[in-house]
């Protein structure tokens, strides 16, 4: 295996770390992104106009009231290779388990898997510091830039919010034109395992039971964001080169751009049903309840 080296960043070397992706990006232009995040606490209540609807809800009011704690990046090339030296990024964000808001079993679950939360509370990222260094970083508003991820509305959606400062849209479709406009082109890949071809092989659970079920290794810890980033590039390109190497140009189309669980009634959506089973099998999965992974 390739050597990996998975960089920790804090406010200390934050700068110097987006540095060196902005000296990268054109020539390893595939950001594969994970976050990790403090749970989800609040469920939305009332009338909803469908389940996609509920869904977006329920994320927004989440990324409202939570904060982040670290975002993985993993800049790959069109083979899906990392740079040379295998270099990582996974970025540690300020929170405080006195004064932030959370689920005890996700906090949890993160401290066992390696998060240091006294760390975080001390040498932690501010979110205007990181969403300011990720605007000018060259990775956002750039179609020739393309985002890759799994079971993603939290994740663009806590982008989004260290981005703009603020809390999310109020209406899906305004979310859908600010992460158009941010991140042109992206791939879910829970969007890909819905498609024909890849659906017969029946992939099945979170990021880390997609991988063991297509032998896709893993490098470092499981729920820290730089681990999973890395995973989620590599998961991608074995389902890309296994499952649609001849029809990648169709399948791409279809679902560039769509997020699992979200905004079938704002894009492909229609008061008709399609006799195209890509399309159905992208409408059946915007549907799709979503899970903080």
């Amino acid at each position: 295996m390739d050597e990996v080296r998975i960089h920790d960043v804090w406010n200390t070397n934050v700068e110097e770390e987006f540095g060196k992706m902005r000296a990268l990006i054109e020539e390893y232009p595939y950001v594969a992104m994970d976050t990790e995040f403090p749970g989800v606490v609040a469920t939305p209540l009332g009338m909803f106009r469908s389940k996609e609807d509920f869904n977006y809800q329920q994320v927004s009011c989440n990324v409202n009231m939570l904060k982040l704690i670290q975002v993985g990046f993993a800049l790959v090339n069109e083979k899906g290779d990392l740079p040379p030296g295998g270099d990582v990024w996974q970025f540690n964000f300020h929170f405080s388990l006195n004064e932030d808001m959370f689920s005890q079993e996700s906090v949890e679950l993160l401290r066992v898997a390696g998060i240091d939360f006294n760390r975080l509370q001390t040498e932690g990222i501010s979110m205007d510091v990181f969403g300011e260094l990720l605007t000018t970083s060259g990775l956002i508003v750039d179609d020739r830039v393309t985002w890759l991820t799994f079971s993603s509305g939290y994740d663009f959606g806590y982008l989004l919010k260290s981005i703009t400062l603020s809390d999310l849209p109020r209406e899906e479709s305004t979310f859908f034109q600010f992460h158009r406009s941010l991140f042109p082109r992206s791939y879910d890949i829970k969007l890909l395992l819905r498609m024909p071809g890849c659906a017969n092989a029946k992939l099945k659970g979170g990021l880390q039971e997609v991988a063991d079920q297509l032998d896709v290794k893993r490098v470092g810890a499981r729920h820290q964001a730089g681990s999973d980033a890395l995973l989620t590039a590599k998961t991608f390109f074995k389902i890309k080169q296994q499952f649609f190497n001849d029809s990648w140009d169709k399948i791409s189309q279809v679902v560039q751009g769509h997020l699992y669980g979200l905004g079938s009634s704002l894009t492909l959506h229609s008061a008709h049903k399609s006799d195209d089973p890509l399309i159905e099998a992208v409408h059946a999965a915007q549907s799709a309840p979503i899970t903080a992974n």
